[in-house]
């Protein structure tokens, strides 16, 4: 499955656009990346815990979406968008959204 950010794949002809496709997931921390969180707070540094998770949901979320597009017949996904937000204290949800078409191969 081809995905793009943009409207439109360069070399590539569009045939039909099949609709819009998403993926979503939410994820909740644990106390472990808590407390690995809170020393980074108070030295600094990159919160790898958080990092991970965060890409795990993203890879879930993008799968969740390609398997959407998939049952639409789509091969190829154009205006790819990736969001989060936080769904409550300790929970972040990760949303990835975009248009499913048929592209000449």
């Amino acid at each position: 499955m081809l995905i793009v950010t943009t409207q439109e794949i360069p070399g590539k002809v569009i045939l039909e656009v099949k609709g819009l496709v998403r993926g979503s997931t939410v994820r909740s921390k644990n106390i472990g990346k808590d407390i690995g969180a809170a020393l980074k707070g108070v030295v600094g540094g990159e919160l790898a815990g958080y990092n991970e998770m965060l890409t795990e949901a993203r890879q879930i979320a993008i799968g969740r979406m390609v398997e959407d597009a998939k049952s639409k017949g789509a091969n190829a996904i154009v205006g790819m968008h990736l969001m989060s937000s936080s769904v409550m204290s300790g929970a972040a949800e990760m949303v990835v959204y975009g248009t499913a078409v048929l592209i000449k191969e």
